[in-house]
């Protein structure tokens, strides 16, 4: 690309794969100091995910009710060693 010139945006639809960085957030919901990425699928790329990727899923529905009940009781500590480990890749 030229210096001073825009390349054209192109629709969503032409990359299976979409990448963005959004704020992480603490138990309160707080923006934290860093970012994640987020990972969003195409059409092609869900294919794939669905068909040939995933190798378990994990109901973690009763986990969250359990950490949202005790931050709300001001139970933060109890809370923290309830998350799940994140590895960093």
């Amino acid at each position: 690309m030229r210096k001073g010139r825009v390349e054209p945006r192109r629709p969503k639809d032409q990359f299976p794969v979409r990448i963005q960085w959004d704020p992480e957030r603490d138990l309160h919901l707080d923006k934290l100091p860093y970012r994640s990425i987020q990972i969003g699928l195409g059409k092609e790329a869900v294919n794939l995910y669905v068909t040939q990727w995933i190798r378990g899923i994990t109901d973690v529905t009763p986990l969250a009710h359990e950490i949202h009940a005790l931050v709300e009781a001001g139970k933060l500590d109890e809370a923290r060693v309830r998350l799940p480990v994140e590895r960093v890749y």
